[in-house]
This record gives C-alpha cells, structure tokens and sequence, in this order.
C-alpha cells in the first residue's frame, strides 16, 4: 500500500486528546518559556520515557507534562502545532478532546484553556480549511462531583462544544459513575461520547450506551468479547472511535498484527482510524494508517471505507458529510 495515498486520503479524526498532541520539543520550549522545571534533561531522555505498560503508566506522565501548560498561548500553540500536522496527513475535519480539570486543578482558568484552543481552531479553519468540533471530557478518576463542578464552569461557554466525554483511569471508574453529569449536559442539547471497552469490558460499554446515551464509543475494541453487544453496535450503527498505535503502546494488543480492527470491519461495525494521544504513541491519524494497512494486510477498499466511516461518523451536518465522502471518491478515482 502507497503511504503517499493514505496520507492524502482525505479524513476525519474523531478521537483526539489535544494535550496528548504536546510534542517532547514544545514540551520544552514551553516549560523553558513558563520557567517549569522538568525531571529529563534534554527532548531524547523525555522521548525514551514514553515507553508504557498499561494505561495508567501513560496517564502519570501525560499529566506531568501537561503542567508546562499555563498561559492562553500555550494551549494555542499545542493546538496550531496538531492542526498543521493533521492537515499535512489529510485531515479535513477534527472532533477534538480537552481535559479542563487537568489544568484547572493546577488554577489555570478554564476560560483561559478555552480561548487558547478556540483561538487555534479559528485559525485552521481560515487558513488550512481544517474544520472541527470541541469535545469537553471528565476525568473519571476524579469524583463525579468533581465533573458537576467542572460542568457547572462550562455551562456558560456550552455552545463551544459539540458532546461531552469520558477519558482517563477505565478500570475501576465505569460510566454509571458519571450519568448525572451526563444527563445535565443531554439536557443541555450537547450529545455525549465516552471511552468505554479499552482496557474495561464489555459491560462498560454497555453502561456508556443505555446510561450516558452515548452517540459513539471511543474506543470498544473489547466489545468482540460480547456478541450481543457487536449485535446491538452494528444494529444501530455506534461508531468506534479505535486507536490502533495507542492500543499496542499502551499493551492492550502485544503487536499491530494482532489488532482486532480487521475483525470489527467484517462483523459490519462503524469502525474509525484515529491517533488518541500521538505525541506519546507513535504516531498521528497518517501513521496509524499505514500502521494499520502494513500489520494487518487491509485492502485499498477497506482503508478507503475506513475513511469514509469517519465522516459517517462525526457530528458535521448530513450535508457537509456528503460532501467529504465525495471528495474521497474524487481523490480516488484521481489516483
């Protein structure tokens, strides 16, 4: 497979964490701009420590770095750098992840996280043409009452986002935990996405759908374990949110060839591409891609269906999906 192709394939991403896009070089830059202090000595000893072996082994190092975060120019130049790179591998729209309650627990306004970032995607839009939707995600290894507080701060500033999330600690925090948050922000006309059946098991996943009503899975590579589960996703078309690399760096899957994906295409499930957190695992949405068509031997009409399951997927109007998925036909009848 041509990565040339794959990279210009025209794509959405859905499944994105914006701070796990902090590049090791702006990491630096950042820390030496805000006089933070890191424990590595220089961008290669930083790179040699994202090595994991599960989720919470990343998450430690994911929230160290995010403290170098502290002025509204700095979430803006986070979130320009992963513009330009999504861009640059095809990425036409982006539904992106921010975790509010990583920084205002460290007493950087939430207003100020959100400028920065609302800043970027402004800029994208105008000048790389690259739309995309803000996704407000809780913490769930924090208190449910601490995701009531952080909606209550987002209340005002609603019509910024398009859906709430759920990320974090998986095991040990199920979404029951969460369903009052996420039926104030039903309520409130926000739709809801939650990660559910990464490392947790299928009942997460049903948790996510009958109790915050979620409109995707992001994630859901475990639901093949539950056939009733895979029955009701493909029935009602649930889209997964999968990240290839992230599954195999955070051990979730020893090796790419062993992923799972090829299984979800042919049990008729809405399966997406996407990088979760490409600064630590890898790779962006370009690279698991072709990680993906290399490991797992994906035909060019598979990899192409993949990227048209991820504007199905995603919260544009019907419209504007129609006419992403024409342009996939475009780029490919031009190859």
């Amino acid at each position: 497979m041509d990565d040339a192709f794959l990279l210009g394939l025209p794509k959405a991403e859905l499944h994105l964490h914006i701070e796990g896009s902090l590049e090791p070089e702006l990491l630096f830059s950042l820390a030496q701009r805000n006089g933070v202090s890191l424990p590595y000595a220089s961008v290669d000893e930083l790179r040699q420590a994202y090595s994991f072996s599960d989720l919470q082994s990343f998450l430690d190092i994911y929230y160290a770095g995010a403290g170098v975060l502290l002025h509204e120019q700095d979430f803006y130049d986070m979130t320009w750098a992963y513009l330009q790179r999504a861009h640059a591998q095809g990425v036409r729209h982006a539904e992106i992840f921010f975790d509010p309650q990583t920084h205002t627990d460290r007493g950087v306004p939430f207003e100020l996280v959100l400028q920065g970032i609302q800043r970027a995607l402004a800029e994208g839009e105008a000048r790389l043409g690259l739309t995309s939707k803000l996704i407000l995600c809780f913490l769930r290894h924090l208190s449910a009452e601490a995701a009531q507080e952080t909606w209550e701060q987002a209340l005002p500033h609603k019509d910024a986002f398009v859906a709430v999330g759920l990320d974090s600690s998986e095991v040990g925090n199920p979404p029951s935990k969460f369903q009052a948050v996420f039926e104030r922000a039903l309520e409130a006309g926000l739709k809801t996405v939650a990660h559910a059946g990464e490392e947790g098991p299928p009942e997460y996943v049903w948790e996510a759908l009958d109790l915050l009503k979620v409109s995707r899975v992001d994630h859901g590579v475990r639901a093949l374990e539950d056939p009733r589960l895979v029955e009701r996703l493909v029935s009602e078309q649930v889209p997964l949110t999968v990240c290839p690399l992230s599954n195999v760096k955070l051990r979730v899957f020893q090796r790419i060839e062993d992923h799972n994906l090829g299984e979800l295409l042919a049990a008729g499930l809405l399966a997406t591409i996407n990088s979760d957190d490409p600064s630590y695992f890898g790779g962006y949405v370009g690279e698991n891609y072709t990680a993906v068509a290399r490991g797992l031997d994906l035909s060019q009409e598979q990899l192409v269906e993949l990227a048209k399951n991820s504007f199905r997927a995603s919260f544009l109007e019907p419209a504007e999906i129609e006419r992403h998925l024409a342009a996939i036909d475009a780029y490919v009848a031009g190859r």
